[in-house]
């Protein structure tokens, strides 16, 4: 199914930066919010559903949710009702589960939520619920954040003066107060590769306008994510090898390769742990970038 006759025509492998100091840059529910890490290396993560869903967020801000920049996956979605606008645009009534027998309005139906939804052109979605819309593979892929170094997670005992019930402060005899725990990592700087494919944009219909967008949201999409365990996350830099044609030019890994990330000499010699961005050398050997590869700097 091909959307867009404009669909992007390069491939782009993504070395993407960016740090957070006393904060929790993606907390684990699983495990009392704390932060994730690797457990043997102790170095930290943030999973690609965490990137994605700030990206979504900026994304639908900055175009308040007007076609084709609604956001599909959002907060209090109800997925099944954007599925019925579909079929309502192309004159369908949507049968349990089943697409329309008609391939042709199947196919509209799918386009119709490409078109109108920038994450599905992003990221693809699965719509193959109750209200049938198909589903599409998205052209952008993340894998998890990893950061450079081991972090380690601090715990906080945080003070309320103010309870929630008329009985706890009956308990406390009007002392009124509840304790609470807050995690944090004192620094971190992460790491995360992904991927662009043009032939998954011909599916979606993912085009430069689009392209775009998903540049300016890595640059800004943590300014509008605030929160008191978010407050300093940045965008550090953000490396893009263009290849010349879809199938591109060389493997990824071979050009993740020529980007370094080392904690700063005179750091190594005192042991001591990084702490801003400018404790790391990030270095980029365009020595070993092949001449069909374009290097484009994003952040």
């Amino acid at each position: 199914m091909s959307t867009n006759g404009n669909a992007i025509q390069n491939r782009y492998d993504i070395v993407y930066l960016f740090d957070v100091t006393d904060g929790n840059p993606n907390g684990d529910p699983d495990a009392g919010n704390l932060p994730r890490v690797d457990p043997e290396t102790g170095q930290g993560l943030v999973t690609d559903v965490c990137l994605k869903r700030k990206i979504r967020n900026y994304v639908g801000l900055k175009e308040q949710e007007k076609p084709p920049f609604e956001i599909y996956v959002k907060e209090k979605a109800v997925l099944n009702l954007q599925h019925k606008r579909a079929y309502e645009a192309v004159g369908e009534k949507p049968e349990k589960r089943k697409m329309p027998k008609d391939k042709q309005k199947a196919l509209e139906i799918t386009a119709w939520m490409c078109h109108n939804f920038f994450d599905i052109r992003a990221f693809g979605a699965v719509m193959s619920t109750e209200v049938n819309c198909g589903q599409v593979r998205g052209p952008i892929q993340f894998g998890f954040a990893r950061s450079v170094d081991a972090v380690v997670s601090a715990e906080h005992a945080l003070t309320r003066c103010a309870v929630t019930t008329e009985a706890e402060a009956k308990e406390q005899q009007g002392d009124n107060r509840t304790m609470g725990r807050k995690f944090t990592i004192p620094y971190g700087l992460y790491r995360v590769h992904a991927y662009v494919s043009p032939h998954l944009a011909e599916e979606t219909g993912f085009d430069d306008k689009d392209l775009a967008m998903f540049k300016e949201a890595l640059n800004m999409m943590f300014e509008h994510d605030r929160s008191a365990a978010r407050c300093n996350m940045v965008p550090r830099r953000c490396i893009a090898f263009r290849h010349q044609n879809k199938l591109g030019n060389t493997r990824s890994d071979e050009l993740f390769d020529c980007v370094s990330v080392k904690l700063r000499p005179e750091c190594q010699r005192q042991e001591l742990p990084p702490r801003c961005f400018n404790d790391y050398e990030v270095s980029l050997d365009k020595g070993n970038v092949p001449s069909t590869v374009e290097v484009e700097e994003w952040v």
